[in-house]
């Protein structure tokens, strides 16, 4: 668990949960990371979860011996960060809480802290361990409005909190330069965050899909506030980021602040997220012919059925792709109610500069293909094509999904 001589990790992996946030899935797991910064004064940057409290301990002291933890970091007050600080308060008397300002009324209402336990910093504010210091940032909204990062300038390492985080547990290591693993080709022998591989890939490619999908379920909202956080960190020389959940990131630095600064400026590449809903399963048909004709002529292409998936990976590819086609028969003279759902979500989310194709099913008169088109033309959506409303079953003549691919492929000529 020695990171640096200065820096330890004491997080754990939880492969329990089924759900984080109690709404987006764990397949994979996730981590809790917590850092102890060892110096002539301790600092322990964030806390975990709770469930994990005797493990949690027990790592802190193999590290620390009988010293004492003088400062508890707090870069985000969030529980899944912030659970156990009334138990180390408890155990280690004295531990002084250091928090931006507008955590204090969150650490007054989860966990009763008075203002004698709490040392609020300034932006830009420094502490002192004696042969290193510690510089706090405050980037407020990323993704709550007290959250900072902290800056170990000594081993050129931030402690970004949630930013730069992903979901799945650390089963292979927990920095990327160890992250490699070793089964030969084609023995799919280690299942990672994004399912098997074949031993050649490293870390970020083992993470960048929940890396995404983290970004776009947790902080998506929030691009203007990380692109203000990047822009006030830019001028440090970042060698190590060490994130509230996922891997701790040394060797692909450039990578991971790269992805991050795409995702919050709703860049995203060439490809096609199609998501429908069905009832009766004829705009399912239209939307499966429609992943056909796409990946027939090599355009990148994932399919969502809303009825029956959790929104969180459609959503990771409405962030990764730069075209969306929506299904959803007319319901109650509507949208049905699983596509209105997501639509709300890329609402939420502030999703913008998309492609836009909508097609669906009706029974005796349309509607849906038409409310959607007033969405994508309100949130500044590209309507590549008026889209296809099709009557009752689904055919290929009534629905032409060729027409659509056209469309498409032209577009991200």
């Amino acid at each position: 668990m020695k990171i640096t001589e200065r820096i330890r990790y004491v997080g754990v992996n939880d492969c329990e949960k089924q759900l984080f946030e109690g709404i987006w899935p764990l397949p994979f797991g996730i981590s809790y990371n917590s850092y102890l910064i060892a110096d002539q004064k301790i600092a322990l940057i964030d806390t975990i979860d709770k469930g994990f409290e005797e493990e949690y301990l027990r790592k802190i002291s193999k590290e620390i011996g009988n010293r004492s933890i003088d400062y508890l970091i707090v870069n985000h007050a969030e529980p899944d960060h912030s659970s156990l600080i009334s138990l180390l308060l408890n155990i280690y008397p004295g531990i002084l809480v250091v928090a931006a300002p507008k955590a204090i009324p969150m650490l007054k209402g989860f966990y009763g802290l008075t203002e004698d336990d709490i040392l609020a910093v300034r932006d830009g504010d420094r502490l002192s361990l004696g042969n290193s210091d510690l510089t706090f940032y405050h980037t407020p909204m990323v993704h709550w409005p007290e959250t900072m990062m902290t800056w170990l300038s000594a081993e050129s390492t931030l402690f970004s909190g949630d930013a730069f985080g992903a979901f799945g547990a650390l089963n292979h290591g927990i920095t990327d330069t160890v992250f490699k693993c070793g089964c030969p080709p084609g023995e799919h022998s280690h299942y990672s965050a994004s399912g098997f591989h074949d031993g050649t890939a490293d870390a970020f490619s083992m993470y960048s899909d929940e890396m995404i999908r983290y970004y776009s379920n947790i902080v998506g909202k929030y691009g203007s506030a990380v692109q203000v956080a990047m822009k006030k960190l830019s001028h440090l020389k970042i060698n190590r980021i060490c994130s509230a959940h996922g891997p701790i990131w040394e060797k692909q630095v450039t990578r991971v602040e790269a992805l991050y600064d795409r995702l919050s400026r709703y860049e995203a590449e060439d490809g096609v997220c199609i998501a429908y809903g069905s009832m009766y399963g004829n705009t399912a048909e239209a939307a499966r012919n429609l992943a056909q004709e796409l990946s027939s002529i090599g355009i990148p292409v994932t399919l969502h059925d809303l009825s029956t998936e959790n929104i969180s990976t459609s959503l990771r590819d409405i962030f990764r792709y730069n075209t969306l086609a929506l299904g959803s028969p007319t319901y109650n003279g509507g949208i049905f109610p699983p596509v209105e759902a997501f639509l709300h979500a890329i609402s939420a989310r502030m999703v913008r500069g998309r492609n836009f194709i909508a097609f669906g099913s009706y029974s005796w008169a349309p509607a849906s293909v038409r409310l959607m088109n007033d969405y994508a033309a309100t949130h500044g959506f590209s309507i590549l094509h008026p889209g296809i409303s099709f009557p009752q079953a689904y055919s290929p003549e009534k629905c032409d999904m060729k027409t659509l691919t056209e469309v498409i492929r032209e577009a991200l000529k």
